[in-house]
């Protein structure tokens, strides 16, 4: 179980996408650069198989900001984009409608 003072740990916010490369040493992987307003960030993401790149760009999405960077497959992932998977695939979680970049997501 994760109490509530854990998860107000986690900074979720809102993102809007800007660019996405494929990943050069993954097949399932995009390399994903996200504008929060403030600054920009990279993203590494297992979404290939659910969206092409050109339907990410310019999409607002929730990411987990302040995750500790992790290195996929030898290129860093400073934020995690949140996502459901079922048997029909990949949903990335967006807005229900526009807002500002780096709003916090409660």
């Amino acid at each position: 179980m994760v109490n509530i003072g854990d998860f107000r740990k986690l900074e979720l916010k809102v993102a809007k996408i800007k660019e996405v490369q494929d990943h050069p040493n993954a097949d399932k992987l995009y390399i994903i650069i996200i504008d929060l307003g403030d600054k920009t960030k990279q993203i590494v993401a297992g979404i290939k198989s659910s969206y092409k790149k050109e339907d990410l760009v310019g999409k607002q999405v929730v990411v987990v900001d302040n995750l500790e960077p992790a290195v996929l497959r030898g290129i860093e992932s400073q934020a995690m984009l949140l996502a459901a998977g079922d048997e029909n695939g990949i949903c990335i979680i967006v807005p229900e409608r526009q807002v500002q970049l780096g709003s916090i997501v409660k």
